[in-house]
């Protein structure tokens, strides 16, 4: 695949990046030299390896999944006009 100057100033467009004129053969270069490293990637055998978060191996950090109520019900209720029972007391909107 290759760019042409149309499309390296539709790109630039669309990045709303200024391109002189003179500019526009050198950023042609350059993005036909991109491509063509992503197209040698392609022909890259990756059969049989498998996908990785880092180039060394680690575990996740996981904490302990447990339900619990918070024990902030009072804390949260504690600046609200009304509450009872540790719940949000509003009017009432629909008849």
């Amino acid at each position: 695949m290759s760019v042409d100057q149309a499309t390296v100033k539709r790109v630039a467009k669309l990045s709303r990046i200024a391109i002189s004129e003179e500019n526009l053969g050198k950023m042609e270069g350059e993005l036909n030299a991109i491509l063509g490293f992503v197209e040698q990637l392609s022909e890259v055998d990756v059969d049989g390896v498998e996908p990785m978060t880092s180039v060394t191996p680690m575990e996740m950090k996981k904490r302990a999944d447990g339900v619990t109520d918070g024990a902030k019900a009072q804390d949260i209720v504690a600046n609200a006009p009304e509450s009872d029972d540790n719940f949000f007391v509003v009017p009432k909107v629909v008849e």
